[in-house]
């Protein structure tokens, strides 16, 4: 079995160039939204697999003192990364809560961003940026940056990860079990070590 790793929007792509893949997991639903249109899944076998929150992170040592996404706007953050929102899902969720903060303008000057979370995870920790927005499972892995706060889910689309095996698959038998194993009890478990929350039957 092999994995490759990377942002929704370049997977969906590499999906829509008929690249050989058996099972696809988004971070968003408008990507697999996106794919179910062009008829490239098996809907049958599409299902919500995980939920996820939003995190703003900081630099382990930081002495900005932010504990809230309004922060931001403060002169003392002068660079902010967040995944771009074209292709990142969750540059997409960030971009949503800005807007519904009203902030989305006046942070734009500060934004750097990234091609997928784990780039805005490395800005922050090497110190490149003040502050950054990933998911709530990815700042975990990481001991060089602190979570100061996690965003409302009010102020942003659910973050439900879907998953689906896909139409051009050469192993639909084995894919479909994959999925149903994923979806089950002790992977669920797995997950939940890492942060992932359950989609709400």
């Amino acid at each position: 079995m092999s994995y490759n790793f990377g942002s929704s929007g370049s997977l969906q792509q590499q999906i829509e160039q008929n690249a050989p893949v058996d099972v696809f997991i988004s971070a968003a639903t408008k990507q697999m939204d996106a794919l179910q249109e062009k008829d490239l899944i098996l809907t049958d076998t599409r299902q919500d697999l995980l939920t996820n929150q939003l995190a703003l992170i900081v630099p382990q040592n930081s002495t900005l003192n932010i504990t809230d996404f309004r922060q931001l706007a403060e002169v003392d953050v002068s660079k902010i990364s967040v995944g771009e929102p074209r292709s990142v899902p969750a540059g997409q969720y960030a971009e949503e809560v800005f807007t519904n903060l009203d902030l989305a303008e006046s942070l734009q000057p500060k934004f750097v961003f990234a091609n997928n979370v784990r780039g805005v995870l490395a800005a922050v920790e090497s110190g490149n940026a003040d502050a950054g927005v990933v998911y709530e499972t990815d700042a975990k892995l990481s001991d060089r940056v602190e979570v100061v706060a996690i965003a409302d889910r009010s102020l942003h689309k659910p973050i439900v990860y879907p998953i689906t095996v896909i139409k051009s698959s050469s192993n639909v038998d084995a894919a479909r079990t994959y999925t149903q194993f994923l979806a089950g009890d002790s992977a669920q478990e797995v997950f939940e070590q890492f942060g992932f929350g359950q989609p709400a039957l």
